[in-house]
């Protein structure tokens, strides 16, 4: 499987327009909610890049998206080959190259529920006007005691979700105004689901040497939607999704 088939796997060959939690609902809170026109947007994760076609097409405004790694780079670049309006770029997302003030809309789906996500919003937060927002999907913890395995699963994913009880408050502290908040929480099972059955039909088509390129991320989806769906982290684990708003510090 080549890049361009890999990228086929996740958005082409299934039927959810985007493959993250919270799929394309946390698209359309956002144009429920929000009113304004921007002329700079920034998107901050891997798997985003339907979303940043999305918001150049809806805006006509210049889209930058980052992610973290080299692999995610190449894919979105090439996913992203025939768009010249939206400008890919690898960048560490706690300490970006971005001025300060830039954006009037940054959009993060899924991807700053990190271990470092404090040093990622104060980023967000530098590189945002003030005026500007802030459309973030966040991963959350539905109960404050959480099991060992739904613990394991999310060290291995790196991310360090907040209370669900406490989100707004997190943000508020940091000088964000809630403008809306909605829980996506019932897309995750679907999102799993998919997730799960795509890698069953994909799999058996690999050969070695792929299968070997891909071993990690296919474990990854594997164990999460095991862990999600068999063994009752459901019941553990959600998604919420706020619009918030950068007010005067």
């Amino acid at each position: 499987m080549d890049l361009l088939k890999q990228k086929k796997w996740f958005y082409l060959n299934n039927n959810m327009s985007i493959f993250l939690p919270g799929q394309k609902r946390q698209y359309n809170f956002l144009l429920k909610n929000y009113n304004e026109k921007p002329s700079s947007i920034l998107v901050i994760g891997s798997a985003s890049e339907q979303l940043a076609i999305l918001l150049n097409t809806k805006f006509n405004a210049i889209v930058d998206l980052i992610v973290e790694d080299y692999d995610s780079l190449m894919n979105t670049k090439l996913a992203l080959s025939s768009n010249q309006s939206i400008n890919v770029r690898m960048m560490n997302f706690d300490s970006t190259d971005f001025s300060s003030e830039q954006f009037d809309l940054v959009y993060a789906q899924a991807s700053i529920s990190l271990t470092n996500r404090n040093k990622i919003v104060k980023e967000i937060k530098r590189i945002l006007k003030i005026g500007g927002y802030f459309s973030v999907g966040e991963t959350t913890a539905l109960k404050k005691e959480l099991p060992l395995f739904v613990k394991n699963l999310l060290d291995e994913a790196n991310l360090l979700p907040l209370n669900s009880e406490e989100i707004e408050k997190y943000y508020t502290e940091r000088k964000f105004k809630i403008i809306a908040r909605t829980n996506l929480t019932d897309t995750l099972a679907s999102f799993y689901s998919e997730s799960a059955n795509l890698l069953k039909q994909t799999e058996p088509g690999l050969n070695d040497k792929e299968k070997s390129y891909y071993k990690k991320l296919v474990k990854r989806i594997s164990h999460e939607s095991n862990a999600y769906l068999k063994l009752g982290g459901d019941k553990y684990i959600g998604f919420e999704t706020l619009l918030l708003q950068k007010e005067q510090s």
